[in-house]
């Protein structure tokens, strides 16, 4: 009798259970990322289902779209995010520029030292700023939600010899995506800017097509670049590797404010995921390229500082050429000022 009522109970719980989760269930969020489930993108979107769900109490599903089910790349997608056939995506700065331009400034070299500058500027004020920028040029339909990382730090890698100062890059085919801002920058180095798809890039080393490339250590060994050739890696953390999430602004919008609020708040978790994994995924990565026979430069304080003037007509380019230009890099050199002064603070309480 005992085990019967037990059944019972519990029959009657799970009915009741899936009632109210599918009347709880007020809301979809379809998300997707051109990745896989080896991306940080993909580590983040983990996160922000799981603490969504949780923290809705059901009355949000997040639905995981990974790769290329329901777009294949950045201006299809970005569409999709406008349109409302998605209500999330992932995009590189690379991605967006062609809608949002200035965007690109992400990109820009050596202004932001290292992780804790970079974080400390993407979960503050420069965010909010890009956001109504590209709320204002989409018709209120895209909003930038947060910026992550997605690979760490992008440095100069190639197949032909060590790069310890700028006038090494000269005459080397660098692999850059379409967007203006790096093939500026590779230019000014004195290297020949190559446009090449992601897909063809492992051939295109292999073949000489181009001679390296600008890309974190994660996505150089999960491509197997080294295989193709690549064996020389210099860490000189000219840009960090921001991943910009947006969503459909109406979606956004048309929740209750207390369901914006644990979207945001998952956005938060996403973005500290994405921060973190990078971090952990490139130990292990660093270790196999130099197993490999990879050879790994790390740039003196002084060799540091001469690319970064090597670089520093990009800057004045920047705000001549790309649309929205001044209005954020004015924005984003004041956020790291900043930042800085905040760390320095920060540091003097905790070293003394």
């Amino acid at each position: 009798m005992l085990k019967g009522l037990t059944t019972a109970a519990l029959t009657a719980a799970l009915l009741a259970g899936s009632a109210i989760t599918a009347a709880a269930q007020d809301f979809t969020i379809r998300a997707t990322a051109n990745s896989n489930e080896n991306d940080e993108d993909y580590d983040g979107l983990v996160v922000f289902k799981n603490h969504v769900e949780n923290a809705s109490n059901g009355r949000i599903a997040v639905e995981l779209f990974i790769g290329t089910q329901l777009c294949s790349g950045g201006a299809e997608c970005l569409q999709g995010v406008s349109d409302g056939s998605i209500d999330v995506f992932v995009t590189t700065s690379g991605g967006a520029a062609g809608i949002f331009p200035y965007v690109q400034v992400l990109d820009l070299p050596y202004l932001m030292s290292d992780d804790r500058v970079a974080e400390h500027v993407l979960s503050g004020d420069f965010t909010r700023t890009m956001r109504n920028m590209a709320l204002e040029d989409s018709g209120d339909t895209i909003r930038i939600m947060t910026i992550g990382n997605t690979g760490g730090w992008r440095n100069f890698a190639n197949t032909q010899r060590r790069v310890a100062q700028p006038s090494d890059l000269e005459g080397l085919k660098i692999r850059t995506v379409v967007a203006d801002l790096p093939q500026e920058l590779v230019k000014v180095l004195g290297a020949a800017p190559t446009p090449i798809s992601w897909p063809e890039l492992f051939t295109s080393l292999q073949t000489g097509v181009v001679d390296g490339s600008k890309n974190g250590i994660t996505d150089i060994m999960g491509m197997k670049f080294p295989d193709a050739g690549l064996q020389y890696l210099t860490l000189d953390g000219h840009a960090y590797m921001g991943a910009i999430w947006v969503m459909n602004n109406a979606k956004f919008m048309d929740m209750p404010e207390d369901m914006r609020r644990v979207v945001v708040d998952g956005f938060a978790a996403l973005q500290q995921a994405t921060f973190a994994s990078p971090k952990r995924k490139s130990i292990q990565a660093y270790e196999d390229f130099v197993a490999g026979g990879g050879d790994l430069y790390v740039p003196t304080p002084e060799e540091k500082a001469a690319f970064r003037d090597a670089a520093a007509p990009v800057f004045d380019w920047f705000q001549a050429n790309v649309d929205g230009g001044p209005a954020i890099f004015e924005a984003l050199t004041k956020a790291v000022a900043e930042a800085e002064a905040d760390l320095a603070a920060e540091y003097e309480a905790d070293l003394n």
